[in-house]
């Protein structure tokens, strides 16, 4: 990789020679991770046996950097889907007893511990609503972007789906997975007519947990509920 500073910009090859020195690692190595790191997102939740294993590869080598969504995320901090997130009011807002409803619905027909609609902004996840959250996140409701599963589904705009998220090739370090706070997860993005997904519609469990079919159709169907009610039928399949 030593000859691709010189195929680029000047002016780049300078801020990425000060950001190299301020992470102190080589140029290259930091070239090499931030490219692992964006191989890693995009090929999130390929199905592709090859792919898995270059992201393994990836990972066993030190070149994956943080975990995949994590800060610097141009989905997340796109300008168009942070104003229809806060065009919604339900940021930073009380719970919703309609939404609670359903979160709850998750929970008793999902059989989980833990559900809820979330929010993701470019500074934080917050539960506008939730069912079965404990400790301090029933008081704060919010989970810093580092530690959110959520803003994962949110920026690839596709369901994520975790039975033991210990095994998953990019998000086994993820802070959240590595504690032990969430094993299996399941998110369903929160998107509006034009595909901005605002956050997700999710179910958690401490433990491994087999989706099944009908589990992953009643949170689609319940998170299309969801959907008619921030933004309108137009939305809906």
């Amino acid at each position: 990789m030593s000859d691709t500073p010189s195929a680029v910009d000047p002016v780049v090859t300078a801020v990425l020679t000060r950001a190299a020195r301020s992470a102190g690692e080589d140029l290259d190595v930091y070239i090499g991770r931030a490219l692992a790191t964006r191989l890693a997102a995009d090929l999130l939740g390929s199905d592709d046996p090859e792919l898995t294993a270059a992201i393994t590869s990836l990972r066993r080598n030190g070149l994956h950097g943080p975990a995949a969504g994590t800060p610097a995320d141009a989905v997340i901090e796109d300008p168009e889907r942070l104003r229809v997130l806060f065009g919604t009011g339900l940021m930073d807002t009380q719970p919703g007893v309609a939404y609670d409803r359903i979160a709850a619905m998750a929970v008793d027909a999902l059989d989980v511990p833990s559900a809820g609609v979330s929010l993701v902004s470019d500074e934080k996840q917050w539960f506008c609503s939730a069912a079965g959250l404990t400790g301090d996140l029933a008081e704060t409701r919010t989970v810093s972007l580092d530690r959110s599963l959520c803003q994962v589904a949110v920026s690839s705009g596709e369901p994520l789906i975790l039975e033991d998220a210990r095994l998953h090739p990019t998000l086994a370090d993820h802070p959240i997975v590595a504690d032990g706070t969430v094993i299996a997860y399941a998110g369903i993005p929160l998107t509006d007519a034009a595909g901005n997904a605002i956050g997700t519609l999710c179910a958690w469990d401490d433990k491994p947990k087999q989706w099944t079919t009908g589990h992953i159709q009643i949170l689609e169907d319940l998170a299309a509920i969801v959907r008619e009610r921030i933004f309108g039928e137009n939305v809906l399949d």
